[in-house]
């Protein structure tokens, strides 16, 4: 999977122009996220044309940036995320961001961006739901 991460003053409707940017170019959301830290937004999009959503955020005036991220099932119970997140530690790769994107009771969905993403697909191999999806023009 794709997310697009786009960090941006944090201003009352931040958040609709970013979805109206990508709804004029005709791209569907997927999943939106955003925190505010400080006096900055952090929004994290996944879509369904990437490389058109970058051009249009980019139209937009937002700086807008897409990492690669892996898509994991976990068990849904205490300690499992901290389990994962062990292995990056012991294995000295940086975790970039990680969203858990359903939960049903049963299983966890959770998205890791990560460097050194082929070693990282390794470190999860028994866990990975899917590979990366390519973006367009990739």
């Amino acid at each position: 999977m794709k997310q697009i991460i786009i960090v941006s003053e944090d201003r009352p409707g931040v958040g609709a122009a970013i979805a109206e940017a990508v709804a004029a170019a005709g791209v569907n959301i997927e999943t939106f996220t955003a925190e505010t830290l400080g006096g900055s937004a952090v929004t994290i999009l996944t879509v369904d044309r990437y490389d058109d959503a970058l051009r249009a955020l980019a139209r937009a005036g937002f700086h807008a940036i897409s990492e690669n991220a892996l898509v994991v099932q976990l068990d849904d119970r205490p300690g499992e995320l901290a389990r994962i997140m062990r292995r990056f530690k012991e294995a000295d790769i940086n975790v970039r961001s990680v969203r858990i994107i359903r939960r049903d009771g049963k299983k966890t969905i959770v998205a890791v961006g990560a460097e050194r993403t082929e070693e990282a697909m390794e470190l999860l191999k028994d866990v990975l739901v899917s590979n990366l999806t390519r973006g367009e023009g990739e």
